[in-house]
């Protein structure tokens, strides 16, 4: 057995365990569900914050670090795009106009930026 071969059989078994362990995990929550007559209702507060921090840990990395250093300042367009998208979705509470806020503020900050 090469040594090749022998670290694409450990990958696959790293793949594997993970994939298990993912299925338990929701496996477990899927179970224990079924088994109660109704969710507790400190957990269903706490369930309705998920997807906002979820969002959240996706968008935020993108905004402060532009080519993997922390940039807060001016500079960042899309740290700046996301303040405008930000204050467009506290305003209006619409996800449409927050998006085309956003997104035409990046664009327009980007075709400045090339003109300047």
């Amino acid at each position: 057995m090469s040594a090749q071969s022998l670290a694409d059989t450990s990958i696959w078994l790293v793949v594997l365990a993970a994939s298990v362990g993912t299925f338990a995990i929701r496996l477990s929550f899927v179970a224990l569900f079924g088994r109660l007559e109704e969710v507790p209702p400190g957990l269903e507060r706490a369930l309705k914050f998920v997807p906002a921090a979820v969002l959240t840990a996706l968008v935020a990395p993108r905004l402060v670090y532009l080519d993997g250093t922390l940039a807060l300042g001016v500079g960042n367009d899309r740290l700046l795009a996301g303040a405008l998208a930000a204050v467009v979705a506290w305003r209006t509470e619409s996800m449409l106009w927050t998006i085309v806020a956003g997104m035409a503020a990046l664009w327009t900050l980007k075709w400045l930026a090339l003109g300047l």
